[in-house]
């Protein structure tokens, strides 16, 4: 709900014929993104919290 983005690797495995698939979502909004918006207000001087408090309008 935090998020529109989620990120998948696929990579070959030593076993033939078999991939390993990773998935990282941040629908919390507590990883990276919800960093960097969180430094983004503090360098332009709004409150720490602007834009992390509210529900995501998307998805």
């Amino acid at each position: 709900r935090g998020s529109n983005y989620v990120q998948i690797g696929v990579f070959a495995d030593r076993i033939k014929n078999r991939a390993i698939v990773i998935s990282v979502l941040d629908n919390l909004v507590k990883g990276s993104a919800g960093q960097a918006i969180q430094n983004m207000n503090l360098m332009l001087g709004f409150a720490e919290t602007t834009g992390l408090e509210q529900i995501a309008l998307f998805p």
